[in-house]
């Protein structure tokens, strides 16, 4: 499974750090550099074209789910969802060519991001209500006898969400990869004959999976914006 091994292009020792630049930052800035060149040539022209369609209609969806999710409260966090979204699609759809890496099919890469998220969340909860903030583990109308247990339920839930988060994201796009190698090596080894059905599942599933790299992307962006709504309103959700 050679799709998924990082390898060193750009040895760079580090005292006793591994900093090398491998194939897989490559493929980050090659789809950093495509997602720069759609979102400027987007908005070069004054008459909207195909390219500055796509571009606001990503825009608006993004700007939709914030409102939904968070309210107006969370329009000064727009940039860093949108963000968040399209280069989670832009990974996510990169790893569908052919000969590239799937970014995030590697848990080290969606942990950082998933982590990222919940530590902002947790300072923007912090700034917003001081150490009220705690009372988010405090769930209201629940009995006494009950309380100390739910308290322990709720810090666990809360500090396993970067792991859901980014386990999530890899195991997916991971899976579907690995299906897509496993068929593949049916195809190779059925010869022609038989090799047609193993290529007919692999059509379909490449299709599916192209779905899945969008529902990821919008699962890793709702669930932000909910942990985004937790940390500005709390209970009042």
């Amino acid at each position: 499974m050679h799709q998924f091994e990082v390898t060193p292009l750009i040895k760079i020792p580090l005292g006793g750090i591994d900093a090398h630049f491998t194939n897989s930052s490559l493929w980050m800035v090659i789809g950093v550099a495509l997602i720069l060149i759609v979102m400027l040539a987007s908005s070069r022209k004054l008459v909207p074209g195909r390219l500055q369609s796509v571009a606001e209609l990503g825009y608006e969806f993004v700007a939709n789910m914030l409102r939904d999710t968070v309210g107006d409260a969370g329009r000064p966090y727009f940039p860093f969802i949108f963000t968040l979204f399209v280069f989670i699609l832009a990974m996510n759809m990169q790893g569908m060519l052919p000969g590239s890496f799937t970014v995030t099919s590697h848990i080290i890469v969606t942990f950082a991001m998933a982590l990222a998220v919940f530590i902002g969340a947790t300072i923007i909860g912090f700034i917003k209500h001081g150490f009220g903030y705690l009372k988010l583990f405090v769930p209201s109308g629940v009995p006494s006898v009950l309380l100390p247990l739910l308290v322990v339920i709720e810090v666990i839930s809360y500090f396993t969400r970067p792991i859901s988060l980014s386990v999530r994201l890899f195991a997916n796009m991971m899976a579907g990869h690995t299906m897509l190698k496993v068929f593949g090596g049916f195809v190779v080894g059925l010869g022609v004959l038989a090799g047609w059905v193993p290529l007919a599942v692999m059509v379909a599933i490449t299709g599916l999976e192209v779905l899945v790299a969008f529902l990821q992307a919008y699962v890793f962006a709702v669930l932000t914006c909910i942990y985004l709504n937790d940390a500005i309103h709390m209970h009042d959700h």
